[in-house]
């Protein structure tokens, strides 16, 4: 059986620009979806290295509520944008 080429990073990165506007994934459903459900920090790493402006990471949050961080101006930024895409916030 021949094993995938593709890379969890890249797993990952596809998952979140999939994500639509005004909607979010957490850290830890993330991970899940790329088949790695305990890798959140992963997902976080992966997110924090991101300055690709096609992937909309700023809709990965946290599974407590809270935005987690943001690498393209905090996570005030952050929260600025998903409530311009009308996220309800905590």
């Amino acid at each position: 059986m021949k094993k995938s080429s593709t890379s969890f990073a890249d797993t990952v990165r596809l998952i979140v620009r999939k994500i639509p506007s005004g909607k979010t994934m957490s850290y830890k459903e993330v991970a899940g979806a790329a088949g790695s459900p305990k890798a959140a920090r992963a997902v976080a790493r992966v997110m924090a290295m991101n300055y690709d402006e096609t992937i909309p990471c700023h809709r990965v949050v946290c599974s407590n509520g809270t935005l987690g961080g943001y690498n393209r101006g905090g996570s005030i930024t952050k929260g600025i944008l998903l409530q311009r895409e009308g996220v309800t916030l905590r």
